[in-house]
């Protein structure tokens, strides 16, 4: 059965996309635990602590947060839009305050009393609902007009962008805003006011990567890695070695030997070179298919969605499933720079793993109405 054959389901749920993600969801709980057992047991003398983490931190609010999403008609986050973009924002700006950290070599991370989280993944959400609520208003023809519409697009999407620029966190800024333009597009803006994002984004982000090292640090890696071998080009070096390791059906589960002795972020932005080593070209090859056809179903859906608010966030949500995934695997696989963004759903992460189950509940609570 096709997938259009499958759309049209009266008031049940995409079982479909509950499946993929739960399925995504414990293959990444088995992939944590064999990528983070040494080390576990190296740092805190428990082959499972990180195993132990992402369920305390990433599976149990993550999985509230899906049935809440689930249970809670989509409609109702409209009214709330603004609100919850403007608490996202203001949750980053708390991070440059004393209640903010550095970690990873970037201040991402906000401390409230007992809970430790990334404010930044919740823009994920918010941006996007937002977006949707604002271009959904029936009165107003906000994507073809230039004063109410295009211009206010620019500002918001800007205010976004900059805030997390300072994080700093570039590449969820990239994915973010090339996901709410796709929103803008597909709501019918004129091509001119989309050629004009395009060019103002790739001017802003030029001028981002020559204005600050770490990000030429990125770059220059990228395309001189056989000469950093053992300096800014080593990540990238050892993610390609450890991911090709595997050959056809890779060395077997737990038996990659890289992923502590050699390999940085194994449990994080470098998890998929893992997979690749114990599961081979098969294995790897399999997940890039999963997010691609979970991405690909649910801008199917949204492309017979009739009301506009729950069109728009399907296809804001299924633009940034899909193109974290690509950032993700696509730079472990040397073909663009080293992004730093964790794979959804797998890499080790609280913050990201919660927000991206609430997203699959705003998702499949959307999916009851087609």
């Amino acid at each position: 059965m096709g997938i259009e054959a499958t759309i049209k389901r009266g008031h049940r749920p995409e079982y479909v996309i509950i499946a993929i993600v739960a399925l995504l969801v414990v293959f990444g709980l088995a992939m944590l635990a064999s990528a983070s057992s040494e080390l576990g047991k190296i740092r805190f003398n428990d082959s499972y602590y990180y195993l132990k983490q992402q369920l305390l931190k990433g599976v149990l609010p993550g999985l509230l947060g899906f049935f809440l999403a689930f249970f809670t008609p989509y409609k109702a986050y409209k009214r709330f839009a603004l609100p919850l973009l403007l608490m996202s924002l203001a949750l980053l700006a708390l991070v440059f305050t004393s209640f903010g950290y550095v970690a990873g070599g970037a201040g991402r991370w906000l401390s409230l009393g007992p809970l430790t989280f990334q404010p930044a993944e919740f823009l994920k959400v918010t941006y996007i609902i937002y977006l949707a609520a604002w271009l959904s208003n029936p009165r107003k023809s906000r994507e073809k007009n230039l004063i109410e519409g295009f211009i206010p697009f620019l500002v918001v999407s800007g205010i976004v962008a900059g805030t997390l620029v300072f994080q700093p966190a570039t590449s969820t800024v990239v994915i973010l805003i090339t996901s709410g333009m796709a929103v803008y597009f597909l709501s019918g803006a004129k091509w001119r006011y989309i050629l004009v994002t395009i060019g103002v984004g790739l001017l802003a982000l030029g001028i981002l990567v020559l204005s600050t090292g770490y990000r030429r640090d990125r770059i220059s890696s990228f395309w001189e890695s056989e000469r950093n071998l053992n300096d800014k080009g080593y990540h990238l070096r050892e993610a390609l070695i450890t991911l090709g390791s595997g050959g056809l059906w890779g060395l077997g589960y737990g038996e990659s030997l890289a992923k502590v002795r050699r390999l940085p972020a194994s449990i994080n932005d470098s998890i998929f070179a893992v997979i690749g080593s114990e599961l081979g070209f098969v294995g790897a090859g399999a997940l890039v298919a999963l997010f691609g056809y979970l991405s690909i179903r649910i801008l199917w859906i949204a492309k017979d969605f009739r009301e506009r608010f729950g069109k728009f966030i399907l296809v804001g949500f299924g633009s940034i499933i899909g193109l974290q995934a690509f950032f993700n695997m696509a730079a472990i696989s040397g073909i663009i720079p080293l992004t730093g963004v964790p794979l959804p759903f797998i890499s080790y992460g609280g913050t990201a793993l919660t927000v991206f189950l609430v997203m699959s509940g705003i998702v499949a609570n959307i999916s009851k109405y087609t």
